[in-house]
Formats: structure tokens, sequence, C-alpha cells
């Protein structure tokens, strides 16, 4: 497990060099955003104890349910014992296991077929956020597309926008998932509806627009300095090879 040290408030851990999670200091603990893939916990509490965290984790926080980001969610609260898990209300019915596990689309939905893997956790929310809603030290973002019901968080501290897989920086460069480089394609595979995904992209443009958001730290790829310019150049990208 790869650790990086994102801002004062937070580490980038990296498994199989590709996979992100984010630990982040609180006034009472730490937040865990996301869980990597199973059989990341172990090594997500090594890093925890190196860095003087591991049972001070207080909150799981996910931004979607698939595989590579709830894989370890069981492992870790078991290990943990009493830790918060969160996730947006929409996406919690993609969390659990068949056959709880509901995959349809909503009136007013793109009707596309939900894709990626959701292997499903036995682990409940404790806690569903919200669209604005500030949890902990996070501005709570609904950012669907990738999934129907994908979060962003905005750590308001420090302008670090942890985006799960709504973007990816993978090869250095932001792009939008749905359009990302041919050598790690595996987002677009896994995007629900690319049209909606644009929208959450210009959603999080116009609030670059107004506040100040420093950095990406995406599910994928590297933490990277983030102006309303780097996200202009992947929207428009996106825009020109839309189908």
């Amino acid at each position: 497990m790869r650790i990086r040290e994102v801002s004062d408030h937070a580490f980038q851990l990296t498994r199989l060099g590709l996979v992100n999670c984010y630990l982040l200091r609180e006034v009472d603990g730490y937040t865990l955003i996301d869980t990597g893939i199973t059989g990341s916990a172990d090594a997500i509490l090594v890093a925890a104890r190196q860095l003087g965290v591991a049972m001070e984790i207080q909150r799981i926080l996910l931004t979607h349910a698939h595989a590579d980001h709830v894989g370890s969610l069981d492992h870790l609260t078991h290990l943990l014992g009493n830790a918060d898990v969160a996730i947006g209300e929409r996406e919690a019915r993609l969390l659990p296991k068949k056959p709880a596990q509901d995959r349809s689309r909503d009136a007013g939905e793109p009707q596309g077929k939900v894709k990626g893997m959701y292997p499903g956790a036995t682990s409940r929310p404790t806690h569903l956020v919200s669209d604005g809603e500030l949890y902990g030290s996070l501005r709570c973002l609904a950012t669907p597309g990738h999934t129907p019901g994908h979060f962003s968080f905005l750590d308001e501290r420090d302008g670090t926008l942890y985006c799960g897989d709504a973007m990816t920086t993978v090869g250095g460069h932001l792009h939008i998932s749905g359009w990302a480089p041919w050598y790690f394609s595996f987002p677009n595979f896994a995007t629900w509806d690319k049209p909606t995904n644009l929208e959450s992209a210009r959603k999080i443009f116009e609030l670059a627009s107004l506040t100040a958001i420093e950095q990406i730290a995406p599910g994928h790829g590297p933490v990277c300095h983030l102006t309303s310019k780097v996200l202009a150049l992947a929207i428009v990208e996106a825009e020109r090879t839309k189908a």
C-alpha cells in the first residue's frame, strides 16, 4: 500500500498502483473515503497504523458501490467495530448483496443498464448523505452518471475534491469517466450514463468558478492540481466526442 500526503489533513492510500482510498483527519478521528478492492482491509489498517491512525477511523464514506470502492467494506467494519458507514441515499440501493440489491431505475432517470461490478456488502449504512450536506469537513456533492447515486466530496478546509470515479487522472491528465484514455478505459465501460456524468462535470465546473477547489483526488490516478481551465478542457474533450 503506497501512502502519499494529499494535504495537511489527508493521505492517499494506493493499492496495485491504481486503486485509491483516502484517510482524512477530523476533530474526532479519521474518515476513510472508499475501501478499495477485496483484500485491502489489512493493508489499509497497516498504513493507518504507520500514520498513527488505525483504530481512530470513526467513519467510512463511500463515493459509490462499485467493487473497487466497497470491496473491503465488510472486513473493515468488522475490524473497526463501530465505525459509521455513509453513502448517498440513491446509491445505497446498490450496496446490499443480492437479492436485496436494487438495480431498478427511477422515473426521470436515464433507463440504461447499470454497469460495472456491484458485489454488495452486508454492512448497512448508518447515515445517508444528501446533496449539499456538510458531513464533517466534507461538502457532499451529488455527481451521478458513473453510477446513479455517485457522490463527490469537497474538503472545504483545503479545497480538495474527492471525486471517486466521476473523473480520473490516470496518465496525469484529467478525464471525465466515459471519456477516459484508451490505456485506462475501464471507467468508460463501467459508466452508467455518460451524458449525466458530463452534466455532473459541468456542475463541478460551476462550483470551481465560485469557490476554491485547489486539487482533485480521484479513485484512480494521482492527485492533481485543479483549475477551471483544466476542468473546462476535460469537458470540451468529452463534448467533442460524445455519442
